[in-house]
């Protein structure tokens, strides 16, 4: 164990033993209480996770020392078929995953009990608290903790549901959805929480066309459909082996994907023989709507693992087609190898089908000229299929040549087009994936009809708006996740909410063959950390835990006399949860990463304003970004990083909280970096050492200098809170970890060693220091002599701050600076500094411009004539009207209060005074005069080039 664990395991035994992290009801006492999205179950965490988790600790540490009463619960998501995944692989003996599990600390003797789903996830919910939560010294009250398959929370959530269905907001409809062959249905979503690739899929609409070629027809999957009045030909991947299926009475041709893919979406589809793409080149088909025929060409570039596998030709508006065409004509060995004539490839000539602003007849071959395309299998085809798509649907008219449909703008013929194909019998609907999805087990994921589908209706009007009108009372991070959101919910319409297979979960209510699915069971939940503390202790059972039992604590229905005889609730009790829930709800705070954007926080906003009365909405919610390994997000499932208890162990956990809170905004992704960890261990070393310095500094008499730094402390206390009022954990770090230590090294250099400025500082610093590296302050708290703990204190108010006593050491500095600048430059090293103050007439006309300024007259003219009118200022002729155009510019660059200190502050003795600190830092004698001094030696008469503020300077 290393000498920070000792030093971490100390302290947090002590706040333990203080019961910090209990979080109990205080009427009377402003309440704070904030999670993190908990975690799901499907894997060891890694040190990205540590990120956000440790921004909501020191949230919450900050907000106790501001007179808070704090709750911070947490609790794990083991929905969904994580934990069945891991178990499988251990029962399966799957060696990679074993040894993963080893290497990240699991006991060899454990991986028997591994092979039970329930055993992994009782395994892995003592892990993310021991090793994980409280290894970081996080103030959770872990008397709350609950996890999503424990029988008391599947109980909060089928009461949940009730409520849903109270305001009409459970629909069933069939649906097409992305399915595990293993454990059915599946999300597909960028929390990726059920799947361990694809997350950004989308199930996409294709349109079936039916070519008929005699008795059969080969089947094409558009995502056009109002471009058949372009087709000209067929496209086959010669190299790929197609099947026939029987669909309904008819013989169709397909990829062998999509044979599979239809056989989970349409009734009655099997599987026939199989037939080759070469043996079809060169057949003729009759194309739908067109009732043409079209010949059937080869193109590689025809995916069987996308639609169906075969493409029809519409080289007018298709930049793959156009290109593909153009490539086939010329090239002579490939028309011979297939017995194409040359007669039959010059009849395919493209159709010109819609006009676009912008474009020529053809779009297609527009945009290839336009980005320097030449051959097909071009990667920059995709972009241009993608722009010439978008133009065409947004801008695009239908030509006459389409039939009734001419002078149509494209996305209104879209739509009747494929409705007609559909009528007619030439048409299907078929659904795919925009990319590969693989399921935690394994699998790979298809899409199916599911007839029965339940689903919550987001799209609901009066739901979207009220969940919209109270966003803006919201606080929300960043600023424009509080722009966005709005738009983000409008777009959100039903969501599947049910999962049927082999899952872990809640049992629907309505129906128990489903299982409520991972993120439907996780909006509402905050709200049952207030309650689960009951269920943990056993003074309520499931049991008792009925919906009236729930409308009663959390909504305050009902006579609680007749909820306590119907539920075995005393009434004592129900009236102290009922207490406790209007205590600390609503939640302040709900903090997760950036894919919760579009996936959780949408549907948390929902249904609270579903189910909760307007008082127990929502207030606020902070998205934090990544740690990212190289080039991409930290996966734990893969084990891409290295563990959290041997970071802890090289690092120390204060030097990962302070690289998570200062390394970066909170709201860009950083790449981890171990040398950027150790910088952070490094600085906390030295401001722990610079802390030891300070208490074994000696007595020293109050000066100057110690009225700077308490006014400089002061100033850091103030703009710190007001940080972490918007919580800005990096401005409040730059401030505490890097300013004031910048000061406090200033003060030694001074020469500062007052006991009573040292304690007064040391109290503030270190008090700062907590809510971020809470061990490491405990333990100088300690050193310093500090009575109790400093994470149970109060942050010190922040007192007076003296502007005067700031600028001052201000402008010793930047005489310092200016000296070394002039050394730098004339390569010099003097024996002997001469500093000139400012002569007294140039600090006169300050003060009139001052003035001048306070009463809003300032400006050169009138500033010229004043300074003409005094006898004295008049002496000075030219060198006063010169000086004016400086002042006034002067002071309209900055503040009236930094003028009026620099006007106010006796330059020459201020000067004298530090002569000797000035001496020793610049390894020179130091010699100041005043410019007003006729005797002073200035052999360059620099003196002239003095004024208010900026001494001027001889280097002899």
């Amino acid at each position: 164990m290393s000498g920070y664990s000792e030093m971490e395991g100390k302290w947090q035994a002590e706040w333990s033993k203080n019961k910090l992290d209990r979080a109990n009801t205080e009427l009377g006492k402003p309440k704070f209480m904030l999670i993190f999205a908990y975690p799901g179950v499907t894997g060891f965490l890694h040190v990205g996770h540590l990120r956000g988790y440790t921004y909501v600790d020191a949230i919450g540490r900050y907000k106790r020392m501001t007179g808070y009463n704090v709750m911070f619960p947490v609790g794990t998501h083991a929905t969904g078929n994580g934990a069945i995944t891991l178990a499988s692989r251990v029962a399966n003996k799957d060696e990679d995953f074993i040894e993963y599990l080893l290497r990240n600390g699991c006991p060899k003797e454990k991986l028997n009990d591994l092979k039970d789903p329930m055993k992994v996830v009782d395994y892995f919910n003592e892990v993310y608290v021991n090793d994980y939560w409280k290894r970081f010294g996080f103030l959770a009250d872990w008397r709350r903790f609950t996890c999503t398959l424990y029988p008391d929370y599947t109980k909060f959530i089928q009461w949940q549901f009730k409520k849903l269905n109270e305001q009409n907001l459970l629909i069933q409809k069939p649906y097409y959805s992305p399915t595990c062959p293993v454990h059915g249905p599946v999300a597909v979503d960028a929390s990726e929480t059920d799947i361990s690739k694809g997350g950004n899929a989308e199930v996409q609409e294709y349109t079936l066309l039916k070519f008929k070629h005699g008795k059969e027809y080969l089947v094409a999957a558009t995502l056009r459909p109002e471009t058949v009045y372009g087709q000209v030909c067929f496209w086959v991947n010669p190299d790929v082996e197609y099947t026939r299926i029987k669909k309904g009475g008819e013989t169709w041709i397909v990829s062998k994907p999509a044979a599979e893919k239809l056989q989970l979406q349409k009734d009655g589809v099997t599987i026939l023989s199989p037939i080759s793409g070469k043996d079809m080149i060169g057949w003729t088909c009759e194309a739908p709507m067109l009732h043409k025929k079209v010949p059937v060409l080869p193109a590689s570039f025809s995916d069987p693992n996308v639609g169906s596998g075969l493409v029809t030709s519409v080289p007018s508006d298709a930049p793959d087609d156009w290109i593909s065409l153009e490539a086939l004509k010329t090239d002579t060995a490939l028309a011979k190898r297939y017995g194409l004539s040359k007669e039959l490839l010059d009849s395919v000539i493209p159709v010109s089908i819609i006009s676009i602003e912008g474009y020529g007849e053809f779009p297609a071959q527009d945009i290839i000229k336009k980005m320097g395309i030449t051959q097909p299998g071009d990667p920059r085809l995709d972009e241009a299929k993608k722009q010439v798509y978008k133009d065409g649907y947004h801008m695009g008219r239908m030509k006459d040549i389409c039939g009734k449909y001419g002078g149509m703008r494209v996305e209104e013929a879209k739509d009747k087009m494929k409705q007609a194909m559909i009528d007619s019998g030439e048409a299907e609907l078929f659904f795919d994936l925009t990319e590969e999805v693989v399921c935690r087990c394994g699998q790979p994921v298809r899409v199916k009809r599911i007839d029965d589908q339940w689903f919550i209706n987001y799209g609901d009007e009066s739901l979207t708006e009220r969940t919209d009108k109270h966003c803006y009372d919201m606080e929300i991070y960043p600023p424009e996740f509080y722009e966005n959101v709005h738009s983000t919910l409008k777009w959100f319409r039903e969501r599947a909410c049910v999962r049927q297979g082999n899952w872990l979960g809640t049992k629907f209510p309505y129906d128990e063959k489903w299982i409520i699915e991972a993120i439907s069971d996780s909006t509402l939940y905050p709200l049952y950390y207030i309650i689960s503390i009951y269920a943990n202790e056993k003074k309520i059972v499931p049991e008792n835990m009925t919906e009236e039992f729930f409308d009663h604590v959390v909504l305050g229905k009902g006579d609680v006399r007749t909820v306590s005889k119907n539920t075995g609730v005393s009434e004592d009790l129900l009236k102290k949860i009922r207490r406790d829930v209007k205590y600390w709800y609503p939640l302040d705070i709900n903090l997760g990463g950036k894919e919760h954007m579009t996936v959780h926080f949408p549907v948390y906003l929902f249904n609270h304003s579903a189910i909760l009365p307007d008082d127990m909405l929502p207030k606020g919610i902070i998205v934090n970004w990544y740690i990212t390994g190289k080039k991409n997000k930290i996966s734990k499932s893969k084990g891409g990083a290295q563990p959290i208890p041997g970071a802890v162990e090289q690092f120390g956990v204060d030097a990962l909280r302070l690289y998570y809170a200062h390394v970066a905004s909170m709201f860009v992704d950083v790449e981890w970096s171990e040398d950027i960890v150790i910088t952070y261990r490094q600085r906390l070393d030295r401001i722990m050492g610079t802390v030891e310095e300070l208490l074994s500094s000696g007595t020293g008499d109050k000066k100057e200098i110690d009225r700077w730094l308490i006014s400089r402390f002061n100033g850091y206390s103030a703009s710190a809170r007001a940080a972490m009022e918007k919580y800005d954990l990096r401005q409040m770090a730059t401030a505490v970890y890097f300013e004031m230590l910048n000061d406090i090294k200033w003060y030694g250099r001074r020469g500062g060693k007052n006991k009573e400025t040292i304690s007064e500082a040391l109290r503030i610093w270190i008090s700062m220091m907590t809510p971020i590296t809470p061990h490491t302050a405990e333990e100088m708290w300690s050193r310093a002599g500090f009575k109790g703990l400093v994470s149970s204190s109060q942050l010190p108010e922040p007192g007076m701050t003296s502007s005067s006593a700031e600028y001052g050491e201000g402008l010793i500095r930047d005489v310092m600076s200016d000296i070394t600048q002039i050394k730098k430059v004339t390569s010099a090293e003097p024996k002997r500094i001469f500093l000139y103050t400012t002569p007294s007439w140039k600090t006169n006309v300050m003060k009139m411009g001052l003035e001048m300024t306070e009463e809003g007259k300032l400006d050169i003219p009138t500033l010229t004539k004043k300074c003409m009118a005094d006898e004295e200022l008049r002496k000075n002729g030219k060198a006063v009207t010169e000086f004016v155009k400086k002042v006034v510019t002067d002071l309209s660059r900055s503040s009236s209060s930094s003028k009026r200190d620099m006007i106010e502050m006796d330059e020459y003795s201020l000067l004298t005074s530090a002569k000797d600190f000035l001496k020793e830092e610049l390894g020179a004698e130091v010699d100041v005069f005043s410019a007003d001094d006729e005797k002073a030696y200035d052999p360059q008469n620099k003196s002239r080039a003095a004024v208010p503020g900026r001494p001027a300077i001889y280097l002899e």
